[in-house]
């Protein structure tokens, strides 16, 4: 018989890190999901969606790629374009080039909507994340959420997206 291996405990710093790390990620995304209904209507998952959209080339994604990208089942996804669909901002059609494949569009009227919501969400973003970290810290956070995401997930790219203002257009954080 073999004998059982004691578990590797967290050590006092480690565990005031987890607990630390575990708030923020209970908390913020509550927080950043308030702020959006408050101030938009919809809800963070919805403005995520709409987001990915609006980087896409021409505003276009298979569905199947946005569930990636917005970190979401396909049927929760299809759940949310169809709540999208009707208020006019997204709308879907079987792909051109695969009919398997059903494309999601960002409609005229969702483009201004991600225009409209993108100031009071970067806005909450900074208050709650960047403001009250200085700028060796921000690189820290960098490294870390890459690390943590290498270590879940190693065959994950680690999103690079480029800055809203270094793209030349609004619309996403």
């Amino acid at each position: 018989m073999g004998t059982e291996e004691e578990p590797r405990w967290l050590d006092a710093e480690e565990w005031q890190a987890w607990v630390a790390l575990s708030v923020v990620l209970m908390r913020l995304p509550a927080a950043l999901d308030a702020q959006l209904q408050r101030d938009a209507g919809i809800s963070h998952f919805e403005y995520q969606v709409m987001a990915g959209l609006s980087e896409a080339p021409e505003h276009t994604l298979r569905m199947s790629m946005l569930a990636v990208l917005a970190e979401g089942s396909l049927s929760r996804l299809s759940q949310v374009v169809g709540r999208l669909e009707k208020r006019g901002w997204v709308r879907r059609t079987p792909d051109p080039s695969d009919g398997r494949y059903t494309l999601a569009i960002l409609t005229e009227d969702g483009w201004a909507k991600v225009v409209d919501t993108a100031p009071g969400h970067v806005e909450a973003v900074r208050n709650y994340v960047f403001d009250p970290l200085t700028r060796a810290q921000i690189r820290q956070l960098t490294g870390i959420g890459h690390r943590i995401t290498r270590a879940i997930d190693p065959e994950a790219d680690c999103p690079t997206r480029t800055a809203p203002e270094q793209r030349g257009r609004r619309g996403s954080s």
